[in-house]
């Protein structure tokens, strides 16, 4: 006896149901796309009314008035009858719209809705990332004020270099975040519709419905895209708009990936140091076996996401160069799972990257102790000057505090002390007219840090947030 089969007994996609958000897996539904056709096919009968085709202001009337009441049960059993999902859908409307059923569609091929409906649908997934694009630089940006002026040790290799500021290292991380922002504004702004094209790009379909009149095809173009909220559609193409676009898209994302994966992965490494920390919940277990632990899950997650859309964006750029004259099919099943699953992991990085930056946790305790291990070596260079300065030779003292510093590595490194190169060289009298305490202050060695990090997010970031004051002050809560 079979018993039937629940939610536990199928796979469930985890990036929809553990990272993306409701809104960004709303817009990649069923509902939201067979909507979208309809609205698609209730703005090509308008546009065909309005230049004089025989198609009533009742039958669109009727169009509309089911726009959003899909008969999902009927669409579904013709599919499975037919093969083609478009004519089904066509079929499961004129059920409803029994008035309209002999226009809709009229002129029209399966790309008419379908690859349009595909661009509206990424303009309203673009615009969800910029949102949560949006605010993850506001926050970030908050932080980087607040700790422009606090020292850091800076890393080249990950060997200790010269100091930094903690403000001046997440600059860093919001550059590359400003770049993505000004990637996604220029996709938003170029989108293309397809427009209405027919079944090989020429609209022969249409010139033949307006009796071979040029100037209405041009037209009913014009208004379709008008009324999806376009200025343009693509000048020339095939049956397909350019699957070059879907390659261009998921750049822009796999550009935010790259952005995250690059900020997960130096938190991970300053959780390691100890020095910078993400959220950790106060019944958070770190580990099954080590109860100590306090790993860095959410930087974890954003990593394992990121190289997700990474991976991901390589599928369109496939499928553009490997399209056939004007149309191949051989896309159609990569698009439904590389578009939708692309934006739903951003979109779910972007959500644990807000969450990360609102609860970073700056351990400077840890920080300054750090400094200190390496401050002597770093003060050298001033040292030696001031002490050619008090009237010694350059080439001997450079000698001196070649060997000091060797000398407290090795004991560092050997025995486990502490740095003990200051002591040294306030014992040698070769630096005796040095004031070593004043060279051992960390703020002398950040250079420019505090003045870049304020004059970048006051010149730069936060002029760039403005057009989008209304849609910050996001939170992002998810599972891990």
């Amino acid at each position: 006896m079979s018993k039937e089969k629940g939610p536990y007994d199928v796979f469930q996609d985890p990036v929809a149901e553990r990272y993306a958000s409701p809104e960004m897996s709303a817009n990649f539904s069923a509902r939201k796309r067979f909507s979208t056709w309809r609205r698609l096919w209730v703005a090509l009968a308008r546009g065909e009314k309005a230049l004089g085709l025989e198609i009533t202001d009742e039958q669109i009337a009727e169009m509309e008035r089911f726009v959003e009441e899909i008969n999902f049960a009927e669409a579904e059993a013709k599919e499975r009858e037919i093969r083609h999902d478009v004519m089904a859908h066509v079929y499961a409307y004129g059920l409803q719209a029994t008035k309209a059923k002999p226009i809709i569609h009229l002129g029209a091929t399966s790309c008419t809705v379908s690859d349009n409906a595909d661009v509206l649908l990424m303009r309203d997934a673009l615009r969800i990332i910029l949102k949560r694009l949006v605010n993850v630089i506001d926050r970030l940006g908050e932080f980087a004020l607040r700790y422009k002026d606090v020292p850091t040790l800076a890393f080249t290799h990950f060997q200790p270099a010269q100091f930094t500021t903690v403000g001046k290292r997440a600059s860093l991380w919001l550059s590359d975040l400003m770049m993505d922002l000004e990637e996604i504004e220029r996709r938003i702004g170029g989108l293309k519709l397809l427009g209405v094209k027919g079944t090989t790009g020429t609209q022969a379909s249409f010139l033949e419905l307006f009796g071979g009149d040029a100037e209405k095809v041009r037209k009913l173009e014009e208004v379709f895209a008008r009324e999806m909220g376009f200025a343009e559609c693509f000048a020339v193409t095939g049956q397909t708009y350019p699957r070059k676009l879907d390659a261009q898209v998921l750049g822009s994302l796999s550009g935010i990936a790259q952005s995250a994966h690059k900020f997960a992965s130096d938190l991970r490494l300053l959780s390691h140091l100890r020095e910078v920390e993400e959220p950790f919940d106060e019944k958070q277990v770190g580990s099954s076996a080590m109860a100590y632990k306090r790993n860095p899950r959410r930087a974890e997650l954003m990593t394992a996401l990121a190289r997700h859309v990474m991976v991901l964006s390589a599928d369109p750029a496939f499928t553009a160069a490997s399209q056939w004259l004007e149309r191949t099919l051989d896309d159609s099943a990569n698009r439904r799972i590389a578009l939708p699953g692309a934006f739903l992991a951003t979109d779910g990085i972007l959500r644990v990257f807000l969450n990360v930056v609102s609860g970073l946790v700056v351990n400077e305790p840890v920080i300054r102790r750090h400094l200190r291990e390496e401050l002597p070596f770093i003060a050298t260079e001033n040292l030696l000057m001031q002490a050619v300065k008090a009237g010694g030779d350059r080439q001997e003292l450079h000698e001196k505090i070649r060997a000091h510093s060797q000398a407290a590595s090795r004991r560092m490194k050997e025995m486990g002390e502490e740095n003990d190169l200051v002591t040294r060289l306030k014992s040698d009298r070769a630096f005796g007219g040095v004031n070593v305490e004043t060279a051992l202050d960390p703020s002398r060695y950040v250079g420019l840090a505090p003045r870049q990090t304020e004059e970048y997010v006051k010149k730069f970031v936060q002029p760039a947030l403005r057009p989008y004051h209304k849609l910050l002050g996001e939170t992002a809560e998810f599972e891990l």
